[in-house]
């Protein structure tokens, strides 16, 4: 299996915590397959995969039981192992052909007001410090981009170009896109680059991150996720707030303000128009409600 998960991790280019969760999703299909005398790949039948998945959502002696959206990615790792077999000629057929995933119930992102989104904005920190500077234009780059974490801790100075409002972001897969830069963002992001950034600077060895941490090297996702939260403490959001929660609000925002799904879509780096079309569900969720209490003839 080692040889799948390199192929995974190299040439699809799949994240570190998708790799790894693959890993254990395949240590767990090869310790069931054990157990039931399947030695080889060739002797593995659809049945057999079936009933992996089926397995899956009980806990036992191979592991415990997992969630929905879980035991999805599970099979969907057995499924691609199989497929790599037949490619690389350890096994004829492929067993899980047809064998599918279980579909996973959607569930609605939770979307902040606009006026909460402000309230954590304003309250991200003192824009007298570095760090409040950096807090700062970290959320603001957040909510008016729609990057994900990963993205956003990962760019480089050199990924923003003031000239022309935009920024470079290196996303699933190492796929890059480049997204326009709104102005309250760019004002941020400029303010802690000249006053915030140098200081930071100088505490470390030198490194091109755009956001650093208290001693000048490169902002963690853990760290500027507790940026966030303890900005939404202090605006006195009770929701847990997360940086999936702005992303999930950009998006609500652009469609509710008129945006074409598509367009979300290449914003949000989403591969398929059918991840982005959730967020339309929001939408629709929100007319319904404003239709429920506004009408008279609703009820």
């Amino acid at each position: 299996m080692t040889g799948y998960i390199d192929h995974v991790a190299v040439e699809r280019g799949l994240s570190a915590n998708t790799v790894q969760a693959y890993s254990r999703d395949l240590r767990r299909y090869s310790g069931w397959c054990e157990a039931r005398g399947l030695a080889t790949v060739d002797q593995v039948s659809a049945n057999d995969v079936s009933d992996f998945a089926a397995s899956l959502r009980h806990s036992g002696d191979h592991g415990p039981a997992l969630s929905a959206s879980s035991s999805a990615r599970a099979v969907v790792a057995v499924r691609g192992f199989h497929k790599f077999g037949v490619r690389e000629g350890w096994s004829v057929s492929d067993p899980c052909v047809d064998v599918q995933p279980s579909a996973i119930p959607q569930r609605l992102p939770k979307a902040l007001s606009y006026a909460e989104i402000s309230a954590i904005l304003d309250a991200a920190g003192d824009l007298d410090t570095p760090t409040g500077l950096r807090d700062r234009a970290l959320l603001e780059l957040l909510y008016g981009t729609g990057t994900r974490i990963s993205e956003a801790v990962g760019m480089d100075v050199d990924d923003l170009d003031f000239d022309q409002f935009t920024l470079q972001v290196t996303g699933k897969g190492n796929k890059q896109r480049r997204l326009p830069l709104g102005e309250y963002a760019a004002v941020a992001l400029s303010a802690y680059l000249v006053r915030g950034r140098p200081v930071l600077a100088t505490q470390g060895r030198g490194t091109a991150r755009v956001f650093l941490n208290s001693r000048g090297g490169p902002l963690s996702r853990q760290s500027a996720w507790l940026v966030l939260s303890s900005a939404a403490h202090r605006a006195g959001i009770p929701a847990a707030v997360s940086p999936h929660t702005m992303r999930h609000s950009f998006a609500t925002h652009l469609l509710e303000g008129g945006a074409d799904v598509r367009v979300v879509q290449e914003l949000l780096g989403h591969s398929s128009v059918t991840t982005t079309q959730i967020y339309t569900q929001v939408t629709a969720e929100t007319l319904r409600q404003v239709y429920s209490t506004s009408h008279p003839r609703a009820l």
